[in-house]
């Protein structure tokens, strides 16, 4: 009778990438929450700190393990895949709905693909650029439809969203050139040892301190998603990510984004959001061409 921990170590990346398909899927609907009591910056300062404090609580005793020529890769992984995500996903949200942002995160395998090919010289096939030009396709018919289908969201904020799944693509790269052989925990504890100042400057200035409005019953109930937020969808998907990453390559990391929209659009519908056919068939063609540039050959 084969064990649990044959089968665990057989399928270990897979477990990776459903785990953090459905930690990370449901992440979007927690900063929808958030945005209640909270503007995108006290929320993406705040998202930080509380998984900062988690991480370097378990692991600020490997920070010392990083060296002087793997600290500049550490500060790039943390700024392009834990810093300003943290702030653009929860701007882009002000505007368009959690569903939406979740399936515009597809994006991040193919950008995965351009990226390797220009940056870190990691060979493409006309598979995959054919996948890549397929989803990018979805990708302009989703924001065009979704601007004619609801006017009174701002479709210029899906951008944010773009923006991030490039840093996400550049991150990926970095861990697995760069990165490699140091630990999952290693690397985000190094990144959020550089990221805690920062988030804490940003989010005083921010006014979250003033006039006492952080004890407000609003703003408790929001800070109670963001830390749900920041425990599961950014201190205990960060350390699973990066050793995605190194067990397997980068655009198999990166397609965890094929089941997120999945868990995303789900959470939307039970919070009533509307997912239209032409969104629909947008997602379809987005996760298509991810499907094309990774699938073997």
């Amino acid at each position: 009778m084969v064990s649990v921990s044959i089968i665990f170590e057989t399928y270990k990346k897979w477990f990776f990438l459903v785990a953090l398909s459905v930690i990370w899927g449901s992440s979007f609907i927690l900063i929808k929450k958030g945005l209640i009591g909270l503007d995108p910056v006290q929320l993406g300062s705040l998202r930080l700190l509380f998984s900062g404090a988690m991480i370097l609580l378990v692991g600020s005793h490997l920070i010392k393990n990083i060296t002087r020529q793997q600290w500049p890769w550490v500060v790039g992984s943390a700024i392009l895949g834990t810093f300003f995500p943290a702030f653009l996903f929860a701007i882009a949200e002000t505007e368009i709905d959690s569903a939406v942002a979740s399936i515009l995160n597809g994006l991040v395998p193919l950008n995965t693909i351009l990226f390797g090919l220009a940056l870190f010289k990691i060979g493409t096939t006309t598979r995959q650029a054919v996948g890549v030009v397929i989803g990018f396709m979805g990708t302009a018919v989703l924001i065009g439809y979704g601007a004619q289908l609801n006017p009174e969201q701002n479709y210029y904020y899906a951008g944010f969203v773009i923006l991030s799944t490039l840093m996400y693509a550049l991150n990926i790269n970095i861990i697995k050139k760069h990165l490699q052989e140091m630990t999952a925990l290693t690397i985000a504890a190094g990144n959020f040892v550089v990221l805690m100042v920062p988030a804490f400057a940003i989010l005083y200035f921010s006014g979250f301190f003033e006039n006492g409005e952080y004890q407000s019953p609003e703003v408790l109930a929001s800070m109670r998603y963001v830390l749900i937020l920041s425990l599961f969808g950014t201190a205990i998907a960060k350390v699973l990510f990066n050793r995605l990453v190194q067990m397997s390559t980068p655009v198999f990391a990166s397609s965890v984004t094929y089941l997120m929209p999945l868990v995303a659009v789900l959470w939307a519908t039970l919070d009533g959001e509307k997912l239209y056919f032409e969104q629909a068939l947008a997602a379809i063609l987005i996760l298509f061409g991810v499907y094309l540039s990774n699938r073997n050959k």
